[in-house]
């Protein structure tokens, strides 16, 4: 602890009147464990002589949990519009400190262990996340479901879908600095917010650290406002939805990969694996993994741009070649060649099929020549309606 406050001590002034560091509680109906919340984080602070504010974010609590704040010297800021994610979005845009330290006010956190997060955002971190599997998680602290299954597989998505180096992407403990926080653009109202903080951050390549935080059970007497499956699924989803290359981009490219090979290798003819025999009816199914490859392949583009122009996500490098490369022009020109390919293909089975005078056909046959031409036109104009869709879409960039 003395080495911590020393780095403090050489790194900020503690004669300046200005605030350093808020800290920020979310609270609604937070009267059981509020009182204790505060006054451990102040006294954590107290400690360092480093200028300071309490802020209690309050999401409309009715048990009278405003009035303990005021009692124990914290700012109050009402949040009308309801969720997590709101409730600490007002209390951090009313913050007036350049480090920001964020916590839930259940009484769960050890909020003695500020100053290993203030240290490490005065040493250059831009969001120094807790991490409470390498701090450790006292009996009783969180559900046997969360701490051995959604935690877990929802931080290694997270880690898996965006390279984050956070081992806990929902430890609600973490510090950062304001302009970090700005920089972010977080738009996320409810509990994802804390996975929303972490994707941002990794995208936008700040740098993230991690300290070991102690998690203990709370001391309220009311269930916790966290819904697991209700909740869990919404942090799955937003994670999904952040990552456009996961959700559409490389499944669509699996499926036409898939679906041009298994066309390619029956298009000359029946195939058999041991005593099955494949023929144009599996081929049908090997065009259809085509068109629903290219759909998904189109939706990340789409995606892509729409998230980058609106602030959701960074832009994106990959996304900009293509856009510079290929032009509303261009992509038109692709789209009216695969058109012209299957109409040919299309007129040339009409051809066959006068040749013998409108009557019947080998249907297998035939089949293999209609089924990539409908495929081929179908491809072709869908590229050229996504092509002008993601012109527009790219305007508002430009």
């Amino acid at each position: 602890m003395e080495s911590q406050k020393s780095a403090i001590f050489d790194k900020v002034s503690p004669s300046t009147a200005r605030v350093q560091v808020s800290i920020v509680m979310p609270c609604l109906n937070e009267a059981e464990t509020l009182q204790p919340c505060i006054l451990k984080s102040r006294r954590a602070l107290q400690d360092l002589y480093v200028p300071f504010e309490v802020i209690v974010a309050d999401n409309g609590s009715t048990d009278g949990s405003q009035m303990i704040a005021k009692s124990c010297g914290a700012r109050v800021v009402s949040v009308p519009r309801a969720g997590y994610g709101s409730a600490l979005m007002g209390g951090i845009e009313a913050a007036t400190g350049q480090y920001i330290v964020m916590a839930d006010a259940d009484d769960s956190y050890d909020f003695a262990q500020i100053p290993r997060y203030l240290t490490a955002l005065i040493d250059g971190a831009d969001l120094v996340m807790g991490n409470g599997f390498a701090g450790g998680i006292k009996p009783g602290a969180m559900p046997a479901l969360h701490r051995y299954v959604g935690n877990p597989v929802l931080s290694f998505i997270g880690r898996l879908l965006f390279k984050s180096p956070c081992g806990d992407f929902h430890c609600a403990m973490r510090a950062f600095t304001k302009q970090a926080y700005e920089r972010m653009g977080l738009q996320t109202l409810g509990m994802e917010f804390a996975s929303e903080m972490v994707v941002k951050a990794t995208l936008l390549q700040m740098t993230i650290a991690e300290v070991p935080t102690t998690l203990c059970p709370d001391g309220r007497s009311r269930p916790p406002h966290l819904r697991t499956w209700h909740d869990g699924w919404r942090h799955l989803r937003f994670l999904l939805l952040y990552s456009p290359r996961w959700l559409f981009l490389y499944p669509g490219i699996l499926l036409i990969s898939i679906g041009l090979a298994g066309t390619l290798w029956l298009l000359p003819g029946t195939r058999s694996i041991k005593h099955v025999n494949l023929d144009v009816h599996t081929m049908l199914y090997a065009l259809m993994s085509v068109m629903l490859g290219v759909q998904c392949v189109i939706f990340a583009l789409f995606t892509k741009v729409f998230a980058a122009s609106t602030g959701l996500l960074p832009a994106d490098t990959k996304v900009e070649w293509f856009q510079s490369h290929f032009s509303l022009e261009t992509s038109l020109v692709i789209g009216a060649v695969l058109m012209a390919a299957g109409l040919g293909s299309s007129i040339a089975a009409v051809g066959i099929w006068s040749s013998a005078h409108f009557r019947s056909l080998d249907v297998h046959a035939v089949l293999r020549l209609v089924a990539p031409a409908i495929i081929a036109f179908t491809t072709g104009f869908q590229v050229v309606l996504s092509s002008f869709f993601l012109s527009i879409l790219g305007m508002g960039r430009r």
